[in-house]
């Protein structure tokens, strides 16, 4: 995750204790932006103005893994402010909309590289979702899907979980081939069983798959971990739990370092429907991890923000 520079934090409070005049106006303003209602429940707003912008955007950048996104929806939000005419009816109000204009200015100034680098971040996930769209239309490709789905659900009606485990490596594999994530097989390094790996966005993944009846445990998640760590530096891991993963888990593995993503049965069956491809599943949830600190990112979180593009 790229983190947002020092200077555009600075233009962004100033520009936010300015735009308004009223304690009441900022707060719509902010609750009609800022994603997490909880965060404005942190708000003293009997403190002067400029306390109240300057300490909600010092703790938004000190948890910036988990706010980013709140962060940059209120630098663009504020950069497309151009009416301070509710600022002129005040007394002084022609000084006042003054110098909300220069601190909309200068903010929209200093963070306009960085929102230009989102905006073309953004526009390569929508090519992606065109060429997979146009992909989809080429029977052989959802012959191939189609194939793999059957032999997904025949392993749905075996009570066989030695084999079932097995078989799905095999699968897993077969759908890594057809979305061209150039795939290894299961390998032993040093006592260390690894289902697979491949290869994504320049990133080599080590991949893991559990089937059991229970989420996946923070003691299978810490197995991974290690494994990962002992790997190159920018090696990244990917872990399907067909039946997902206990709380505790995901809390655990979501703080410090980010070796993995999650995926799990849900995703699995989006792929094989052809609701979503893998490569773009994959790509959401690396960048949500990254923008965010989470490592689990829902299909249907996903699924919702594709319908509201």
């Amino acid at each position: 995750m790229k983190k947002i520079a020092a200077g555009a934090i600075n233009a962004l409070k100033d520009a936010l204790s300015t735009i308004y005049w009223y304690k009441s106006d900022l707060r719509s303003f902010l609750l009609a932006v800022i994603s997490d209602n909880n965060l404005l429940s942190r708000i003293n707003w009997d403190e002067y103005k400029i306390n109240i912008c300057g300490n909600l955007i010092n703790y938004m950048q000190l948890h910036e893994e988990t706010y980013q996104n709140d962060l940059l929806k209120l630098i663009t939000e504020i950069s497309k402010i151009d009416n301070f005419s509710h600022l002129e009816k005040l007394d002084g109000g022609k000084e006042k909309a003054q110098n909300a204009r220069n601190a909309v200015k200068a903010l929209k100034d200093i963070s306009k590289t960085f929102l230009s680098q989102q905006k073309k971040q953004d526009e390569v996930e929508q090519t992606r979702r065109i060429n997979y769209e146009k992909q989809m239309q080429d029977q052989a490709l959802r012959d191939k899907i189609d194939t793999i789905k059957k032999e997904y659900f025949t392993l749905l009606s075996t009570d066989d979980h030695q084999k079932r485990g097995f078989q799905l490596e095999k699968i897993l594999k077969l759908l890594f081939e057809v979305f061209d994530l150039d795939p290894k097989a299961s390998f032993r390094i040093t006592g260390e069983q690894i289902d697979g790996a491949f290869t994504f966005d320049k990133t080599d993944y080590l991949f893991e798959a559990k089937w059991q009846k229970l989420p996946t445990s923070i003691e299978d998640l810490d197995a991974f971990s290690g494994k990962l760590s002992r790997k190159l530096e920018n090696t990244l891991g990917l872990f399907l739990s067909i039946n997902g993963f206990s709380e505790d888990a995901i809390k655990a593995h979501t703080m410090g370092r980010k070796l993995m993503i999650l995926m799990d049965g849900s995703d699995l069956m989006a792929i094989l429907e052809c609701r979503i491809d893998l490569i773009e599943l994959l790509y959401r949830k690396k960048r949500f991890a990254s923008q965010t600190g989470n490592i689990y990112l829902r299909i249907h979180e996903i699924m919702q923000n594709i319908d509201e593009v």
